[in-house]
């Protein structure tokens, strides 16, 4: 049943970001794997998408993730892109922060990417070629006092990133960050910030398009990591 396209996983679907994902590369003419932990809403995106398909998949579990890219291998194909948006975090400072908080946000923003891009890449190095976009937070560049957890699990991914980069660039395998730099504008967020203007969110259109731009982009001039943020941001 495998789909004949280019394969693309997007891991953490939801309204935001990962639905941009998988609306660009399928109307880019991949077949998309949805993944999420429920299914529900990756299933519902998935029936609108020609080729698509939904996955249920708790990132930060080895068994669920090898389950699914095991079906995605069944179904679909090797992936020759895998787009990791898989992100938690509660905001919060040291002393309120609990450990299964602290833990889980590392499971879902670094220990994810890495069970993800490790059943990914041994395809991707025996073609020759793939892409691995992971999408990371100004959070891994600085640690703010209310975000512990978040700060530090996204410093790990990046950090991860930049380690598979260095590794997997001579092997074809263009591996790249996507630094997000505001506030995904998804409805949760112009519920809670209605006085803010349209130029003050990031669009996850916009973010996607960079990302598709990341995996076209020539191998004479790679980047790793590119900054997503918008005009009015200040910075």
């Amino acid at each position: 049943m495998q789909s004949g396209k280019q394969v693309c996983v997007v891991a953490g679907v939801g309204p935001g970001i990962g639905a941009s994902y998988a609306r660009r590369f399928a109307k880019e003419g991949y077949a998309v794997a949805l993944l999420a932990r429920s299914a529900a809403f990756p299933a519902q995106l998935a029936a609108s998408l020609p080729g698509a398909r939904a996955f249920a998949c708790d990132v930060g579990d080895e068994a669920s993730v090898a389950n699914a890219f095991a079906a995605i291998r069944r179904e679909l194909g090797e992936p020759e892109v895998l787009l990791y948006n898989a992100g938690s975090g509660v905001f919060s400072g040291i002393e309120e922060t609990t450990a299964a908080q602290m833990e889980a946000a590392w499971r879902v923003n670094a220990f994810g990417a890495f069970l993800c891009a490790k059943q990914a890449i041994p395809a991707m190095k025996q073609a020759g070629h793939g892409a691995i976009v992971l999408t990371g937070a100004t959070a891994s560049r600085k640690g703010g006092a209310r975000a512990a957890a978040f700060a530090s699990a996204k410093g790990a991914q990046r950090l991860l990133a930049e380690s598979m980069a260095r590794a997997l660039w001579p092997a074809g395998i263009h591996v790249a960050l996507i630094v997000v730099d505001g506030v995904v504008d998804l409805p949760r967020t112009r519920e809670r910030l209605k006085d803010k203007p349209d130029s003050f969110f990031v669009q996850p259109d916009a973010v996607a398009e960079t990302a598709l731009r990341l995996v076209q982009q020539q191998r004479s001039a790679w980047s790793f990591e590119v900054e997503a943020r918008p005009f009015a941001e200040q910075w």
